[in-house]
């Protein structure tokens, strides 16, 4: 210890205090027990991990895309999206096409029984995520997407390469 400081002199509390404050911590952890309350409920009725269905919802939303432009939407690491994408390939929920654009990457799209996951899972996610914000009113479910976006655009872009953690 250094001088004139003893161990009850110390706020043992101190730390946890300024990490429960800090708003990126806030915006994770919100974000995590969100996720996870929808998570239980599509490993439960699909058997899907959270990365699968983030996967397959950004397919379902945007048509095909390849590895690294799954990585930049969803902001995951390129190896879980690897994974993920071989999850579904081998399932049979996406498929991999070459991508006539540039011969060295290949397009991931839903494959017909992938669709219909999709659409099965998204009016039950709609439903978990009514019931999460319904403790806000419509203005402020509005207000709060604003802001998320706004803070998300204010953090700029990043390059798959560097997700990793």
């Amino acid at each position: 210890m250094g001088e004139g400081i003893t161990a009850t002199a110390m706020p043992s509390r101190q730390p946890a205090k300024r990490l429960a404050d800090f708003l990126p911590y806030q915006l994770s952890v919100a974000s995590n027990a969100v996720s996870t309350r929808i998570a239980e409920q599509y490993r439960k009725r699909f058997a899907l991990k959270t990365t699968e269905w983030r996967i397959m919802a950004v397919l379902g939303d945007s048509g095909p895309l390849t590895q690294r432009e799954l990585s930049q939407q969803t902001l995951m690491d390129k190896v879980p999206v690897n994974r993920a994408c071989k999850t579904l390939e081998s399932r049979g929920l996406a498929e991999r096409t070459p991508n006539a654009k540039d011969g060295r990457s290949h397009l991931l799209a839903l494959t017909a029984e992938g669709k219909a996951v999709h659409a099965g899972i998204m009016p039950l996610a709609l439903k978990i995520e009514k019931e999460m914000f319904s403790v806000l009113s419509e203005d402020e479910r509005v207000a709060l997407r604003d802001m998320l976006s706004r803070v998300r655009d204010n953090a700029g872009d990043f390059d798959a390469e560097s997700l990793a953690d």
